[in-house]
């Protein structure tokens, strides 16, 4: 072999190493090879990361409800996680204390009244759902 032959054949084997090097298989999806994706997504919407953290009053809004009545201070900041996919509203009635809408998979929060009183809601858009907010 010719001393040109020789380098060529160097470099052919040194690029084939290089690239064997960064080619690094894809993770299993369960689907067969290569196909279909799998990622965790959260209430962040960044795949694979932790939902927030909620410090204080939370209402959970999740199977269309919202889940426990809640008791809070005056003034006090509450946090809604919408765990649906639909759009809901946290609406007092009688409309006096508070009213806030919030998107699918979102996170918002609230004032609450000032007054203490209990104050029960719902949702405009799905008015089967209920909750009672109490403040003292």
């Amino acid at each position: 072999m010719t001393r040109f032959g020789s380098s060529i054949g160097a470099l052919l084997l040194i690029g084939a190493l290089i690239s064997a090097c960064g080619n690094t298989p894809a993770p299993s999806t369960g689907y067969g090879a290569g196909g279909g994706a799998s990622s965790v997504a959260t209430s962040s919407g960044v795949p694979g990361s932790p939902a927030p953290a909620t410090a204080g009053p939370t209402i959970t809004i999740s199977g269309m409800a919202f889940g426990e009545p809640l008791t809070v201070a005056p003034g006090a900041t509450i946090t809604v996680v919408n765990d649906d996919s639909v759009e809901h509203s946290v609406t007092s009635k009688p409309e006096t204390g508070f009213d806030t809408d919030i998107d699918g998979g979102a996170t918002k929060t609230f004032t609450a009244p000032t007054q203490p009183g209990e104050y029960p809601f719902v949702c405009t858009y799905h008015p089967n759902m209920k909750g009672t907010l109490t403040v003292k």
